[in-house]
C-alpha cells in the first residue's frame, strides 16, 4: 500500500517471489491498483507509508483476519509523535540526544539558549520528512520555534514541537524486522537529507542513500541492535503493544557510541531503494513470518554495492511545478532500474512529474565507486525542465572503500 518510490522497490523486491498488486500505486508502478487496501483479497498487506499506520490502517485489517506487515496505531505513535518517542527511548534506556517538548514559545526559546549551539528543532506529527530545522544559527532555530507553535508552517503537526541538541558524527539508517518480541537487522545504509551537495540547503524527504556503509560494520548493527532496537521493542511489548512491521532507527554515530535520532515505523525513502536490491532470499516469506509473530529467517545480503540518485522537480523541496513530460527513460541501461515515485500520465499517455521527488535512479556494482558511476550516467540521460539532483550520493564513502 502506497504510491511513491519507496513502494515501488518494495514491489520490485517483493515480485521476485509473490505476485504483487500495489494500491494506490502510480503508473511506473507494474501492478497498480485504484481499488482501496480494503478491497484488495491478499494473502500478505505490506503499508508503505507512515500517515496510514498512524491512521489505523493495520488495525482494520487485522481485525479482519488479514496478515499485515506494518504495526498499528499504537505503535505508529513512534513515529506520529515525536515527543511520544523520545519519551519512550528514555524511558527503555535508549541513547539519544538530550531533549524537550513544548507546546508554548517562550519555555521552548529559554531551553534552545541552554543547548551548546547546534540546534535541533522538529515537528511533534508527521510533516513528510520536512518538519525538521538543524541549524548552528539560534536566531533561525528561534525562527522555526514561532512558525512552527503558531500553526504557520506545519499546521497541527507543529503546535507540539521537540527541541534537541545537535549531535556530532556520521548518520546511519537501520532498519529492523519485528514481529513483536524478536528483530533481525537489515543491512544498514545512509541517506542525504539536504537538498544541495555538501550538505546545503534545506532538508528534504531524502535526495539519495547508498549501501553498505564503509563505517556501519556488523559490530555497529549489533550494538544499535542490543542498544536501541531490542530495548524498545521490550518496553513496548510491556506496555501491551505488540509491534509487527519495520521499526527504521535513524541513528548519528557519536564518539560515545550510536545514539537514535528518530524511529520511523516504515521502510524508509530512499533507504529501501539500496537495501532491498541487496537482499539475496524471499522478502515475501521473510515479512509474512514477522507478520505472523513468528519470524525465524535471517535476512541475508549479497555483498555488492547499491546507490540510489533522487531526481527532483525545479523548486523542491519547497514550492514545485509539475506537470513536465519525463524523456529519456527508455535510454537507461537495462542493469540501472528507475523507480517511479512522483509520476502520473498526461493525456497523450506520457509519463510527467507529479511530485517533489520524481525517480529514483538505482544502480549497483561490486563497489560504491562502480555503482555510483552507473547511478549517474544513467540520470544523466533522464531530463525534464528544471530537473535537479546532488551530485555528491556516496562520494565521500567510495573514497574510503579499499
Amino acid at each position: 500500500m502506497g504510491s511513491g518510490g519507496r513502494e515501488h522497490a518494495l514491489a520490485h523486491a517483493l515480485g521476485r517471489a509473490a505476485d504483487v498488486v500495489v494500491t494506490p500505486g502510480n503508473p511506473g508502478i507494474p501492478g497498480s491498483t485504484s481499488a482501496p487496501a480494503e478491497e484488495v483479497e491478499a494473502d500478505l498487506y505490506v503499508i508503505g507509508p507512515e500517515q496510514p499506520l498512524v491512521d489505523g490502517l493495520a488495525d482494520r485489517l487485522r481485525a479482519r483476519g488479514k496478515l499485515v506487515f506494518g504495526p498499528g496505531a499504537d505503535g505508529a505513535r513512534l513515529e506520529g509523535s515525536k515527543a511520544w518517542m523520545k519519551g519512550v527511548l528514555e524511558a527503555a534506556g535508549v541513547p539519544t540526544a538530550r531533549y524537550g517538548a513544548f507546546r508554548e514559545p517562550e519555555p521552548a526559546l529559554e531551553f534552545l539558549k541552554g543547548l551548546p549551539g547546534l540546534y535541533v528543532v522538529k515537528t511533534d506529527g508527521l510533516a513528510a520528512g520536512k518538519g525538521v530545522v538543524v541549524t548552528e544559527s539560534l536566531a533561525d532555530a528561534a525562527d522555526a520555534v514561532r512558525s512552527y507553535l503558531s500553526g504557520a508552517a506545519f499546521g497541527d503537526a507543529g503546535r507540539t514541537i521537540v527541541i534537541e541538541e545537535g549531535l556530532d558524527g556520521p548518520e546511519l539508517s537501520v532498519l529492523a524486522v519485528c514481529d513483536g518480541r524478536r528483530a533481525a537487522a537489515l543491512e544498514p545504509a545512509q541517506d542525504f537529507k539536504r537538498v544541495g551537495d555538501a550538505g546545503t540547503g534545506p532538508n528534504t524527504g531524502g535526495m539519495g542513500a547508498y549501501s553498505p556503509v564503509p563505517v556501519a560494520g556488523p559490530e555497529v548493527v549489533d550494538a544499535v541492535m542490543a542498544r536501541a532496537v531490542e530495548p524498545t521493542l521490550a518496553f513496548l511489548r510491556d506496555q501491551g503493544i505488540d509491534y509487527r512491521g519495520v521499526l527504521y532507527a535513524g541513528l548519528m554515530l557519536t564518539p560515545e557510541g550510536p545514539k537514535v535520532l528518530e524511529y520511523n515505523v516504515r521502510f524508509a525513502d530512499p533507504e529501501t531503494q539500496v537495501v532491498l536490491p541487496r537482499l539475496t532470499g524471499d522478502l515475501a516469506g521473510l515479512l509474512a513470518e514477522a507478520a505472523a509473530g513468528r519470524l525465524r529467517s535471517a535476512p541475508a545480503f549479497a555483498a555488492d554495492a547499491c546507490v540510489t540518485v533522487v531526481l527532483a522537480t525545479e523548486g523542491y523541496p519547497a514550492a514545485h511545478r509539475t506537470g513536465d513530460v519525463i524523456e529519456g527513460l527508455d535510454e537507461v541501461p537495462s542493469d540501472v532500474t528507475v523507480y517511479c515515485a512522483g509520476v502520473k500520465r498526461d493525456e497523450a499517455g506520457r509519463l510527467v512529474t507529479a511530485g517533489g521527488r520524481v525517480l529514483d535512479v538505482t544502480a549497483s556494482g561490486e563497489t560504491l565507486v562502480e555503482a555510483r558511476q552507473r547511478a549517474y550516467a544513467a540520470a544523466a540521460r533522464i531530463h525534464w525542465p528544471g530537473m535537479h539532483h546532488r551530485t555528491d550520493i556516496a562520494r565521500d564513502a567510495a573514497k574510503q572503500e579499499p
